[in-house]
């Protein structure tokens, strides 16, 4: 299988550079900035206890919910100070990985 390299023009910190890639490197998965308001799932499990909702005030470092995944208990903690603005799973739901658990303000 032979491999077509491409020319490709990136702009980095403001300048410009062209640069040669493969096919597969233009079939990537383009990069979205993660969303700083949304708190995902990074692992499937359950959801065994929530401790705050909506209108919350909480600081970074205080527990959220607890997920359980692998026979583990897993805190989910604010990664920042904030207000709760939407608890988007309930005691004993299922959940993928990616799944939006809260939003922050």
């Amino acid at each position: 299988m032979e491999t077509k390299e491409q020319i490709f023009e990136l702009e980095i910190g403001g300048t410009a550079y062209e640069t040669r890639g493969t096919d597969k490197f233009s079939r990537r998965k383009v990069y979205r900035a993660p969303d700083p308001h949304a708190i995902r799932c990074v692992i499937p499990g359950v959801i065994r206890s929530i401790a705050v909702r909506r209108g919350a005030r909480v600081r970074a470092g205080e527990p959220l919910l607890v997920l359980e995944a692998m026979k583990m208990e897993n805190d989910i903690v604010a990664p920042r100070d904030g207000i709760v603005r939407a608890v988007n799973v309930s005691p004993g739901d299922t959940v993928a990985k990616g799944a939006i658990l809260v939003e922050l303000e």
